[in-house]
């Protein structure tokens, strides 16, 4: 059987497997509708490609979809991004600036990270969604669109409420449909499927015919891939780059057993000679664990900015 009758395509979305099968029938059944969408998975898993899909399917297509990540806009510029501003209403602001809402008028605003939003702005953010109205920054004529809004987060939603990242009321506005987007371990049989499709595209665009070895494959099936499909895209891509024709993935993924730091209590323990890079990586995502996905805990536990944090979760 060929790849592409292997590896169902929907939307902007790839997967056979069960768990994929029914996330394509929840999608079809929401996009139609005007429903408010909370998607909620771990990060690498395709949330805003979700989000792009159900924009696709629904009567908005030919309408804007954009795309916002919360936490990667400064708090105190965050109201004026999203809301847009008025001359004058601070400095710089030499002119009128529409912000996102307006941007996404008769289309679909996508809110990633919505539990990195500044409490102030979720309180607004819940008027928006009750009355379809707002004021931009400095303004006090009222806006009124007609947006779709899908929001997602990589945290559980009972624990973000609990310790305050996510306003309990706007939680039940945002969940009028939530999805449970599912970790790449859970999608039987697409894991492979997946590395061939970006392997078939690596060789298409570099004009190469490499192959994975069969021990590459086993790998690939044991391996838990926290990073989920953007990791597995960057493995084999950092493979292909640095390959012969036949790809061994020893070398470009992570060893699963003796080279994997020991977790105990709350400390990390690494082997002599383990790559700094790779250190690195497992302090972030063990801190991050240890913060329940908390990105600004975390980023100051590590003495280091939310930019540096959010740009290191990027490249893993």
């Amino acid at each position: 059987m060929s790849l592409e009758k292997s590896l169902k395509h929907y939307g902007m979305l790839f997967g056979s497997s069960r768990v994929m099968e029914l996330l394509y029938e929840k999608i079809t059944r929401v996009a139609i509708t005007d429903a408010t969408v909370l998607l909620v998975g771990e990060s690498g898993t395709g949330k805003e490609l979700i989000a792009q899909t159900i924009h696709q399917k629904s009567p908005r297509r030919e309408k804007n979809f954009i795309a916002v990540n919360c936490g990667a806009i400064p708090p105190h510029l965050i109201e004026a991004a999203i809301f847009g501003h008025e001359r004058g209403s601070f400095t710089g602001a030499a002119r009128q600036q529409i912000g996102c809402f307006e941007h996404a008028s008769q289309g679909s605003l996508f809110l990633d990270e919505i539990t990195e939003m500044p409490a102030d702005m979720q309180v607004k953010l819940l008027r928006v969604l009750e009355s379809g109205t707002f004021l931009r920054v400095g303004g006090d004529e009222e806006v009124t669109v007609d947006v779709r809004l899908i929001a997602a987060t990589n945290r559980e939603l009972e624990a973000a409420v609990s310790e305050g990242s996510l306003r309990s009321d706007l939680m039940y506005r945002l969940a009028v449909f939530p999805i449970q987007v599912p970790p790449l371990r859970e999608r039987n049989g697409d894991i492979e499927l997946l590395a061939q499709l970006f392997l078939q595209m690596l060789n298409i665009k570099h004009h190469q015919r490499k192959t994975f070895s069969r021990r590459s494959t086993d790998m690939m099936r044991s391996y838990p891939w926290p990073g989920n499909v953007r990791e597995l895209k960057n493995v084999v891509m950092r493979a292909f780059i640095l390959s012969g024709d036949v790809i061994t993935l020893d070398d470009y993924m992570p060893d699963t057993s003796a080279r994997r730091p020991e977790l105990h209590e709350g400390t990390l323990n690494f082997f002599v000679g383990t790559p700094l890079a790779d250190a690195q990586r497992e302090l972030i995502q063990a801190t991050l664990k240890h913060f329940e996905g908390n990105k600004r805990m975390t980023a100051d536990a590590l003495g280091i900015s939310l930019k540096t944090l959010y740009n290191r979760l990027k490249e893993y």
